[in-house]
This record gives structure tokens, C-alpha cells and sequence, in this order.
């Protein structure tokens, strides 16, 4: 077993997109399973791929009982939007309330390149749309305005300054 270390705001990595993957081997093998790992360690709701320094676009999901990954994958949310809490593993102790799509599906392919796509509502939903942004180099707090936004990144400024 594998867990990796979660990459903090402030990594260039999480701010680069992902390259797509073009090689199904033992290696993407390794990064999968290294992402599941990960990714079921208590609290975890998903991990990106950037987010354990690999800038390739795949992520791993554990909710609900449903524990698994897509490598390439294309979202597609629909469904209306609600409000919900959202957080991310690499800014930890930030949290704010996002707007998402209630229910989402993400296409792409398993580790031997056969494609494969997930739907879910609700939580895992929010989770794929969360991952998937990683994977573009956004962040859920691009997502913020106004107030909320200002507040969030004071927080995150305060958090970096004592990382020093």
C-alpha cells in the first residue's frame, strides 16, 4: 500500500493542466493504485493525479461506498445546480460553500485503455467535478466571488505565510 503525499496550494503543480494519458502500462498501473491508496485514507473524498505531483489526468474517487478512478476524463454535469460544502485536500482547513451540478458523469478509460464512464448525484457528483477541475489546474476556490472569496483567500495567504 501506497499513500502518497497530498501536493499544498501554492505547487505549481496544481495550477498546470494535465497532460492526457497516451501509455496504458504498468506505470499508469502504479499511479492508479497508488491514487486508490490514497484516496481511501479516512476523510478523502478524491484525489487528483496533480494533486500527488503526476501531471497526468487521472483520479481516483472513494464515496459513498463507491471506490474507484477514471483515467481521461471527460465531465459532463447536468441536472441543475445546488449549493454545497466543498474543501480540498490541498488547501486543508479551507472550506466554503460551492455551486456544482447535482448530478454528473465523467467517460474515460481503465488502466488497460477500455473506456469506462460513472454518473452519480449529490456528493460524488460534486466529487467528479471537483477532481476533473484539478486535472484543468483550477482549484474550488477559483469558483468563489465577493465576500466568500476574499475571506477564503485571506485564510489561504495567512496558511502559506506560516508554511513560511
Amino acid at each position: 500500500m501506497t499513500v502518497r503525499p497530498i501536493r499544498l496550494v501554492g505547487d505549481p503543480v496544481l495550477r498546470t493542466a494535465c497532460e492526457l494519458v497516451t501509455r496504458f502500462d504498468d506505470g499508469l498501473a502504479r499511479l492508479v493504485e497508488d491514487l486508490i491508496d490514497t484516496v481511501q485514507v479516512r476523510g478523502r473524498a478524491g484525489v487528483a493525479a496533480n494533486q500527488i505531483g503526476v501531471s497526468l489526468a487521472v483520479f481516483a474517487y472513494n464515496v459513498d461506498g463507491r471506490l474507484g478512478y477514471v483515467v481521461n476524463p471527460v465531465l459532463t454535469a447536468d441536472a441543475g445546480e445546488e449549493e454545497g460544502p466543498e474543501a480540498c485536500l490541498s488547501l486543508p482547513g479551507i472550506g466554503a460553500v460551492v455551486s456544482r451540478a447535482i448530478r454528473a458523469t465523467v467517460a474515460g478509460f481503465d488502466v488497460k485503455g477500455d473506456p469506462v464512464a460513472v454518473s452519480g448525484q449529490g456528493e460524488l457528483a460534486r466529487c467528479f467535478q471537483h477532481e476533473t477541475g484539478h486535472l484543468r489546474g483550477e482549484l474550488y476556490i477559483d469558483r468563489l466571488d465577493g465576500p466568500e472569496r476574499a475571506q477564503v483567500m485571506r485564510r489561504l495567504r495567512e496558511q502559506i505565510a506560516a508554511r513560511g
